[in-house]
């Protein structure tokens, strides 16, 4: 993979001026992925929004690495459900309009 696209994580972390530690925390608990190229270290570029929003709850709300993971958990879930009622609600969509046509 190239380093092209990914984000270095001693420059994120001094654009948003925070620890380098936090995002080595983020990555212990799981909750991203650290990819290590030529002794850096950088964050793929589809998990910044999930990154800067567990850098607002910590710095701005206070909340702790233990409740960012528990919050990230609740938040993939939710998103799970949204997905599995969309796919019902397709799946009714197509059996009301066989039934419809059936009439």
């Amino acid at each position: 993979m190239s380093n092209k696209n990914l984000i270095q994580i001693r420059e994120f972390c001094l654009y948003h001026e925070i620890e380098n530690t936090f995002i080595t925390e983020l990555h212990n608990y799981g909750l991203i992925k650290i990819i290590i190229q030529e002794e850096d270290e950088y964050l793929e570029p589809e998990q910044l929004p999930a990154v800067e929003k567990m850098i607002r709850l910590h710095y701005d709300l206070k909340i702790n690495l233990e409740g960012i993971d528990a919050i990230a958990h609740l938040l993939n879930r939710i998103e799970l459900l949204q997905q599995n009622l969309i796919a019902s609600q397709n799946k009714l969509r197509l059996y009301e309009e066989k039934t419809e046509e059936l009439n």
